[in-house]
């Protein structure tokens, strides 16, 4: 009788498992989600690929760390201010011939995002107020 009760309470901790498992969303990407990005990603850096990167790299990581330039959007000028802020002030090298090839990069893949609408709240049309 002790077997009979802990078979039946195996089945019906099984037959839940299985009913959870079927109502869990799918844990892979949507296919148009990835098709939409063909954009590769160094997985160690983070940064994207392209033939530019080793120099990227070379360049800006041997001080920090890759999220610096992951997490910032800056167009081409804020970029050259933040290297010449790092070389007046964190003793970053001159970069020479190679600091046109870096700005490049840094533009094309993390420059300022064209975006029509930033998820926040849009701002309020010019408002007549009133006094109280």
């Amino acid at each position: 009788m002790k077997n009979v009760t802990i078979i039946t309470g195996l089945a019906v901790v099984l037959a839940g498992w299985l009913t959870l498992s079927a109502l869990r969303p799918a844990t892979s990407l949507p296919t148009a989600a990835v098709a939409t990005d063909s954009v590769k990603h160094d997985p160690t850096t983070g940064l994207v690929v392209d033939e530019r990167l080793t120099l990227v790299v070379a360049q800006c990581t041997a001080c920090h760390s890759s999220k610096l330039i992951l997490q910032n959007r800056f167009t081409r000028d804020g970029w050259k201010e933040k290297i010449r802020w790092m070389q007046r002030t964190q003793k970053l090298w001159d970069l020479g011939e190679t600091e046109p090839v870096v700005l490049d990069y840094l533009v094309k893949y993390y420059g300022p995002e064209q975006k029509a609408f930033d998820g926040r709240r849009k701002p309020m049309p010019a408002v007549q107020w009133y006094k109280l």
